[in-house]
C-alpha cells in the first residue's frame, strides 16, 4: 500500500537529484514509470499550467517530438526520395533524405513570394501542376492546412508518376499554430480518417499508413518540450490511443 512517507519521499528524490538520476529513479524504484498514485498523490510539478512552456511546438528549446517522428518516418523510407521530387515549402528533406539520388528537385508553395519555390499553387485546385510527373513527393504537416482534403489527394496521386511514391505526415495530438497558419488549421487526423482518404485513389496494398506517439510523448508535445527532454524509449512506445504524427507511404 502506497504511504505518505512514500510520497515525501518521492518528492524529495525530485527535488535533489540531477536529471539522469532522477530518470533512473523514475525507471527503477517501486514508484517509477509503472506506478500509479492514487487519487490526490498526483504531483504535476512543471506542468501545473495552463499555458505551454513553448507556444511554439516546442522550436524554442530544440527540435520538436512531432518532427523527431516525421524525420524517422522519412529516414526509414529515404530510398523513396529519388528521381524528380516534389517538396512543399523548401527542399529541406529532399536533400537530406535524396542526396545524390535526387535528379530534379522542385518545390511547391500556396502563394507567390517564397524565393525556393518553383511552382506555385493551391494542391486543391492545382490543374496547372503537371500530371504523371514526380517520382517521389514529400508532403509533411500540409494537409490539415488545406479544406477539400479529398481534392489536394486528387492532385497529388495525379501529378505522381505511375509507380511514384507519396511520403506525407499530417498531426493528430497537437498544438494549432499562432502564426502564419493559424487561420487555416482546418484539420486533425486519425489513422481511420487517413486510410479512408488515400484508399479513395491508392489501392490498399499500396498504401501503408502508421501513427506515432503515447500519452507522455503527446502531453509532452502539448506542452511545447523538445524530443530531447524525453528519453528514446519513452518517445518510441507506440499507443495508438495517443496519435500524435499520422504518416503515410502510397504508392501510384
Amino acid at each position: 500500500m502506497f504511504t505518505y512517507t512514500e510520497a515525501l519521499a518521492k518528492r524529495l528524490f525530485r527535488s535533489i537529484l540531477p536529471v539522469k538520476a532522477r530518470r533512473w529513479v523514475s525507471a527503477h524504484l517501486p514508484y517509477g514509470r509503472d506506478y500509479t498514485p492514487p487519487l490526490g498523490y498526483v504531483r504535476f510539478g512543471d506542468l501545473r499550467r495552463i499555458e505551454p512552456i513553448d507556444g511554439n511546438f516546442g522550436f524554442g528549446r530544440g527540435r520538436p517530438i512531432d518532427r523527431y517522428y516525421i524525420e524517422n518516418f522519412l529516414e526509414r523510407h529515404s530510398a523513396d526520395v529519388k528521381g524528380r521530387v516534389l517538396e512543399v515549402g523548401d527542399d529541406t528533406y529532399t536533400r537530406r533524405f535524396g542526396k545524390e539520388k535526387v535528379t530534379a528537385s522542385d518545390v511547391l508553395h500556396v502563394s507567390e513570394g517564397n524565393p525556393r519555390a518553383t511552382l506555385v499553387g493551391d494542391l486543391a485546385i492545382a490543374d496547372h501542376l503537371p500530371s504523371d510527373a514526380f517520382d517521389c513527393i514529400i508532403l509533411t504537416q500540409t494537409l490539415h492546412l488545406i479544406y477539400d482534403v479529398r481534392a489536394a489527394i486528387r492532385t497529388l496521386h495525379r501529378i505522381l508518376k505511375p509507380g511514384g511514391v507519396l511520403l506525407a505526415t499530417f498531426p493528430g495530438i497537437s498544438q494549432i499554430d499562432r502564426h502564419d497558419w493559424k487561420n487555416c488549421w482546418y484539420w486533425s487526423f486519425t489513422t481511420f480518417s487517413a486510410e479512408r482518404l488515400f484508399s479513395e485513389l491508392f489501392h490498399p496494398s499500396d498504401l501503408q499508413i502508421e501513427t506515432y506517439g503515447n500519452v507522455l510523448a503527446a502531453t509532452a508535445f502539448l506542452y511545447g518540450l523538445a524530443d530531447v527532454e524525453l528519453e528514446q524509449d519513452e518517445l518510441d512506445a507506440l499507443d495508438p490511443h495517443y496519435q500524435v504524427v499520422i504518416t503515410a507511404r502510397a504508392v501510384k
